[in-house]
């Protein structure tokens, strides 16, 4: 995993989720009680990184978790996640909608892909993206650690798409949570802190 130094051309920043309704204090999260400290201060934490690896040539990809509207607007909601979130209501995580957007702190983003599961790769387009776009590693931040990114990350492992967890980039609802996400991803990534890919994206 993660072999050799950085080919920027071929490196992506892909943030998982970090968007509006998730983050900020006027989104849906915040209105049904769902805030995290760790949670909203990744954008500032991750931002550096995004910017650092886009002046060197590399990319910036952002997942943005969709809820598709269906009959009368109302949004087609899994039952699992209608039941962690039943505050999940009409407008919520729209297309296109200020809530569905990346946050400001991390705009512009090079490639918007919406996905409808914790997995950023299930029946969407960020394959089909990422190898026309001849991006072979990922390094992979967002929320939440024990959801999205590791769906996301053992998604990239099998299609044989090298990926770096940034370790503080990344946040759950618990750090207890959060930290047993990590440990279990280190057979499939490479785990790293967003201090040392600074580094390496300055020195490549």
């Amino acid at each position: 995993m993660s072999p050799g130094p950085l080919d920027l051309t071929a490196t992506a920043l892909l943030t998982v989720d970090l968007q509006n309704d998730f983050i900020d204090p006027n989104g849906a999260y915040a209105r049904g009680g769902q805030s995290s400290p760790a949670i909203a201060a990744l954008p500032g934490r991750v931002r550096p990184l995004a910017e650092a690896l886009r002046a060197r040539g590399g990319l910036v990809v952002a997942t943005q978790f969709t809820l598709v509207p269906g009959r009368g607007g109302e949004p087609l909601i899994s039952p699992h996640l209608k039941a962690l979130r039943p505050f999940l209501r009409k407008g919520d995580f729209a297309p296109g909608s200020w809530g569905n957007a990346t946050v400001d702190a991390l705009q512009p983003v090079d490639v918007v892909i919406e996905k409808i599961a914790y997995s950023a790769f299930y029946m969407t387009r960020l394959e089909w993206v990422l190898r026309k776009l001849g991006v072979t590693r990922l390094l992979v931040g967002g929320i939440v650690t024990n959801g999205g990114v590791a769906s996301t990350v053992r998604e990239a492992h099998v299609r044989d798409i090298d990926a770096i967890v940034l370790e503080d980039g990344c946040a759950a609802f618990s750090e207890a949570v959060h930290a047993t996400a990590i440990e279990a991803l280190r057979p499939v990534a490479r785990i790293a802190t967003i201090a040392e890919m600074l580094k390496e994206v300055e020195a490549a």
